[in-house]
């Protein structure tokens, strides 16, 4: 009897710490479903835009790394040959026509693959100049700043490059990493639930595209400039003085200059004469022979009436 009372003891006992065993279970479980609920509560309450923030900031680190990723993977090769170079020269070249010389120029350019980008004359004979701007590809730049200093006596040429490969390498990065910006916030756009997130997200993207217009233009300057070098062209005639000459001085250049503007009064005065003359013919000449009429009809001895004699009086007579 005593061995069955304490089996029976034992199997109690064992189903005693079973039972509480599964409680604590049960319990834990319930413990960590209503935290979750309540973080997952807390979650939903948060608004759209801190997520949007939370996941554009995330996605613009993502797609900086990924930009610096592809910069570095499609470096360019910055050898001599390859680097982008801005080549921009001015020169003065005094020539015998400068309207011929001006068109063999044009042609030249054409050759070259290139176009004239701004053409300004002065046409004065022999002191004629004109102001040309040539743009042509890079390749051929020192081949035609060469072929327009052969067509006359180059007075000055001025050569300037300025390198812009490390700007250029800097600009595609920038590019490439402000497009992700522009994809991550059309992307949280699409995924707007209310009018207030809307507006802001679209705020947003219109900033990041101008971002990205801005340094899309600034790419495309950049290429056209490293792409198509400039080259100011002055053709002076034989007689055109060279920028920065002085001018002379003295006795005979003053009587030269005060003859030219005696010359250029009496030039003047003659013209006025003659655009008067006309006038002075048709309107003229009538009144002369009105006041000529006038003066003879003066001269004429005008009719005078007979003066009486005065009456004489008589003298008086003495007193005795």
């Amino acid at each position: 009897m005593t061995t069955m009372g304490a089996g029976m003891d034992g199997r109690a006992g064992w189903r005693r710490g079973a039972l509480l065993t599964a409680t604590a279970f049960t319990a834990t479980l319930a413990l960590a479903g209503c935290g979750a609920g309540d973080s997952g509560a807390r979650d939903s309450a948060a608004s759209a835009p801190e997520r949007a923030v939370a996941e554009g900031g995330a996605a613009d680190r993502n797609s900086g790394t990924d930009a610096a990723g592809a910069a570095g993977a499609g470096a360019p090769d910055l050898r001599v040959d390859q680097r982008a170079i801005i080549y921009t020269g001015a020169m003065r070249v005094q020539v015998t026509d400068v309207d011929t010389a001006a068109r063999d120029v044009s042609a030249m350019v054409t050759r070259a693959g290139g176009f004239i980008g701004g053409d300004v004359r002065r046409s004065a004979d022999a002191d004629a100049v004109a102001e040309l701007q040539l743009r042509v590809p890079a390749a051929k730049f020192a081949e035609v700043v060469e072929e327009v200093a052969k067509l006359g006596q180059q007075q000055s040429r001025e050569i300037n490059t300025q390198d812009v490969t490390e700007e250029t390498v800097d600009l595609e990065a920038r590019i490439i990493s402000q497009r992700a910006r522009v994809d991550s916030a059309r992307r949280l756009l699409g995924r707007a639930t209310s009018i207030t997130d809307l507006v802001s997200l679209e705020n947003e993207l219109g900033r990041r595209e101008a971002d990205l217009a801005s340094l899309e233009a600034k790419k495309r300057r950049l290429a056209d400039l490293t792409a198509l070098s400039t080259i100011t062209v002055s053709l002076a005639g034989p007689a055109a003085k060279a920028s920065g000459e002085k001018s002379e001085t003295g006795f005979l250049v003053g009587l030269k200059g005060g003859w030219k503007a005696f010359l250029a009064s009496m030039t003047i005065l003659l013209t006025v004469l003659g655009a008067l003359l006309p006038w002075l013919v048709a309107f003229g000449v009538p009144l002369a022979v009105l006041l000529l009429v006038l003066g003879r009809r003066r001269k004429t001895p005008a009719q005078t009436a007979p003066v009486s004699a005065p009456p004489q009086v008589p003298a008086a007579r003495s007193a005795p």
